[in-house]
């Protein structure tokens, strides 16, 4: 789990990235703002995004502690294998929130939590930093609460839009 040790050039993990990237390019206007929150060492997504014209800036609590940026609004933002490590997630997705513009972009990449029957082998709980799971109905059900809308584009990945 958490963010590979690669540096933002890596091939497969832009390919992996890319399940988050494609849909979320979609839907954005050029030279939108943008914040990778939990980037990691190698803020690979950053970068995949800089490439095609948007702005984006960084926050992890470890790799790049300012919390400047989050003190800033954003058009979207990214969370790519984060929200597993939140102890307190409503408190980020409120944070989220104030964060993004109306009509901003979230968007999630987390592994679902599909099967009760295998969660006690599954490699992903296995990690002790993991501390919260998700599946797409419960994503659809904080965006619920939020008022947001939300779709699944593809396995392990949700974007949430604010409304305007």
């Amino acid at each position: 789990g958490g963010h590979p040790d690669h540096f933002d050039d890596d091939p497969q993990y832009r390919h992996f990235l890319s399940k988050v990237f494609v849909p979320m390019c979609e839907k954005l206007v050029p030279g939108s703002k943008g914040l990778d929150f939990g980037c990691g060492p190698g803020p690979a997504l950053a970068a995949m995004f800089s490439e095609v014209g948007h702005d984006v800036a960084l926050y992890d609590p470890c790799f790049a502690p300012d919390t400047d940026p989050l003190q800033r609004h954003y058009d979207f933002i990214t969370c790519t294998e984060v929200v597993e490590h939140l102890h307190d997630p409503f408190k980020a997705f409120d944070c989220f929130c104030h964060m993004l513009k109306p009509g901003g972009l979230l968007g999630i990449m987390t592994c679902f939590q599909t099967d009760d029957d295998r969660f006690e082998h599954w490699h992903y709980r296995k990690d002790p930093t993991h501390v919260v799971f998700f599946r797409d109905t419960t994503f659809r059900c904080v965006a619920d609460r939020m008022g947001w809308h939300c779709e699944v584009p593809s396995k392990n990945v949700v974007i949430m839009q604010k409304p305007v």
